[in-house]
């Protein structure tokens, strides 16, 4: 993988536009990742529904749980499904609306600054091993283009909107990705 600065897109993933983003304000410093998880309908995967749903091409008549989002309009950066594949949404350069009702460290409108990442899963069910593995991939890329991304700004979704949002879930394992991320970091560091 590669990110293209200009274009805010990552070559070698898949790209899905979304039309559910808007520019950045000028001079944004991007230095937050935040980690969501979704599955459409809930608990089911392997299907193109959260692609559709954040293209907004879903067929609504396809769950009755799609009328309760019906009137939603969403999205993220990069969806990261149970088998590893990475699909981006909207280019990094862009604001992409994953957040909503937002706030970290005290800096409202977490979408403002951040890059949002969905996993395929739900709150109580384990991560794929690969889904660690990719996440960690994507991370260390971002992190190298954003140095304002550190490791004590990737948090989950119920970090910046708490009471309000639970994901990534009780069955996200913050200390796996803690050790892959510095795994990767000592690698990159003993290839230097």
């Amino acid at each position: 993988m590669h990110i293209n600065i200009a274009t805010g897109l990552i070559q070698g993933v898949r790209y899905v536009p979304s039309p559910n983003c808007n520019e950045r304000l000028p001079n944004t410093t991007i230095n937050l990742v935040v980690i969501h998880n979704i599955s459409l309908p809930p608990g089911e995967f392997a299907n193109n529904n959260i692609t559709a749903f954040f293209s907004n091409t879903l067929d609504f008549s396809l769950h009755p749980y799609f009328e309760t989002i019906r009137h939603l309009q969403v999205s993220s950066h990069f969806s990261i499904n149970r088998q590893g594949e990475i699909t981006q949404y909207v280019p990094v350069t862009k604001r992409a609306w994953h957040a909503g009702a937002s706030v970290f460290k005290g800096q409202e409108n977490c979408n403002d600054y951040s890059i949002g990442v969905e996993l395929e899963g739900v709150d109580d069910l384990p991560y794929t091993e690969v889904q660690y593995k990719e996440l960690v991939s994507l991370i260390t890329l971002l992190k190298t283009a954003y140095p304002g991304i550190t490791d004590d700004r990737i948090v989950g979704h119920d970090t910046i909107a708490p009471g309000r949002k639970t994901d990534p879930g009780i069955a996200f394992d913050w200390l796996t990705l803690s050790n892959l991320l510095q795994a990767r970091e000592n690698k990159r560091e003993t290839k230097t």
